[in-house]
């Protein structure tokens, strides 16, 4: 999983550091602007390349720069264990004088210290391996070379890193734009979880025992739950349907007539499918509290907290007391602008200075 993220240039990040080596879960609080959302569209930008979007005016614009300094690169650097191998990527990107949209200025993934390809702008090296020579060949600079890069077969380190890369799970779930209406299947969510009907049929399909993983986190939470159907319900097109049972009453209703709560239900749900479908995956979930009741953040923290201990790794972030009363200070990550002219720093709360209850702390804005 992720060892170290670090973002360079981009927005409020200036030199940024993330480093995830030490716990399965995390936890990122702050003040609003500090930079939570942030981090999470920083690593948007890097799944979004291996899930093959690699124009670069799609991937990040002129604005992004942190605070218009167009001079300097923007960069991402990710360190990744995947298995017993580490993985290293690094991406920049430029604006030359005269330039409307952003250009490669250097890239490159090497898995064990050893390069599997590098970059400088439009060149792109491969190095050689065994009795294969050597290549070199020219990219078009707006584009980011990683997603054309021919894989040898399922084992390549090269795919392999890919895959993981493109299965992350990226979460800012709105629920009231969540319809459960699908028209194919998918094992990539989008950051709003629009496609949760894809979601929901690419799981099943890939594991249909992912179907009681489902089921057994719902039950708890939704005692009347008992069933979950996709029919079709035109050419190319199902909808999810939720079922309810109470001794011999039943009645089904949409999807989209879920509360919110409960449509967050049901992506959490899916999230652990997803561990067992294809984990270890690394999810980066901002505020998966924010539609449920107090009495029930702790069951909802605690069962994505135990599913990602045991494989996987998780990154929330919350306002929320009650799921920051759920994470230790070891793994808790405090990030602080003193206004929009300063950078994001990062701080643990275990080296901070709590004066009690850091829930109480953080309502006095008294963390030093």
């Amino acid at each position: 999983m992720i060892q170290r993220f670090h973002v360079h240039n981009f927005r409020c990040l200036e030199n940024f550091d993330l480093s995830l080596s030490a716990h399965p879960t995390w936890l990122l609080i702050g003040n609003n602007g500090s930079g939570k959302s942030t981090v999470t569209k920083a690593l948007e930008v890097l799944q979004r390349v291996a899930r093959g979007i690699n124009r670069v005016g799609e991937l990040v614009k002129p604005i992004d720069f942190a605070w218009g300094r167009a001079a300097v690169p923007m960069r991402f650097d990710i360190e990744a264990k995947l298995g017993d191998d580490i993985f290293h990527y690094s991406l920049a990107f430029e604006l030359p004088e005269d330039f409307k949209e952003l250009r490669v200025a250097e890239e490159r993934l090497a898995c064990n210290g050893q390069n599997l390809y590098s970059r400088d702008r439009a060149q792109v090296v491969l190095p050689r391996s065994g009795a294969v020579r050597e290549a070199k060949f020219l990219v078009d600079w707006h584009l980011v070379a990683l997603p054309v890069i021919q894989e040898q077969s399922a084992a390549d380190p090269l795919h392999v890193f890919k895959q993981w890369l493109a299965h992350m799970l990226i979460l800012a779930p709105i629920p009231s734009r969540i319809r459960g209406d699908s028209q194919g299947a998918s094992l990539m969510p989008n950051r709003e979880c629009t496609n949760v009907g894809e979601w929901f049929a690419g799981l099943l399909s890939h594991t249909p025992a992912a179907y009681a993983e489902i089921d057994g986190f719902l039950k708890p939470l939704m005692p009347d739950l008992f069933d979950v159907r996709n029919p079709v319900i035109a050419k190319d097109s199902r909808s999810l349907f939720v079922q309810f049972m109470r001794d011999q009453a039943a009645f089904s209703q949409p999807f989209e007539m879920l509360s919110d709560g409960e449509k967050c239900f049901f992506i959490g749900a899916l999230v652990l499918a997803a561990i067992q479908c294809y984990g270890p995956v690394f999810c980066i979930w901002d505020e998966p509290d924010n539609h449920l009741s107090l009495s029930e953040v702790g069951h909802f923290v605690v069962a994505l907290r135990r599913a990602f201990g045991a494989r996987g790794q998780l990154v929330a972030t919350s306002h929320n007391p009650e799921a920051i009363r759920h994470f230790a200070d070891e793994n808790t990550l405090l990030l602080m602008r003193q206004g929009q002219f300063e950078p994001t720093q990062i701080r643990p709360v275990s080296q901070l200075q709590v004066q009690g209850d850091l829930v109480n702390a953080l309502i006095r804005n008294d963390l030093e």
